[in-house]
C-alpha cells in the first residue's frame, strides 16, 4: 500500500468518525432535552402528590370519628 493510499484511507476514516461523532452528539442533545422535560414533569408530579397528601391529612383531622 502506497503512502498516498494510506493517507486517503486515514482521511476516509477520519471523515467517517467525524460524521459518527456528530450523529451521536445530535442524539445526545435530543436525549438530554427529554431527560430535562421528564425531570420537570416528575417535580410537578411530586408537588401535586404532596398537595394531595396534605389535603387528605387535613380533611382526616377535621372529620369526626365514624362512631359519632
Amino acid at each position: 500500500m502506497s503512502l498516498e493510499e494510506r493517507v486517503n484511507d486515514l482521511e476516509s476514516r477520519l471523515a467517517f468518525q467525524d460524521d459518527t461523532i456528530q450523529s451521536l452528539n445530535d442524539v445526545l442533545v435530543v436525549q438530554q432535552r427529554v431527560v430535562e422535560r421528564l425531570q420537570l414533569q416528575m417535580a410537578a408530579l411530586l408537588r401535586r402528590q404532596e398537595e394531595m397528601v396534605g389535603q387528605f391529612e387535613s380533611s382526616e383531622e377535621e372529620a369526626p370519628p365514624p362512631h359519632y
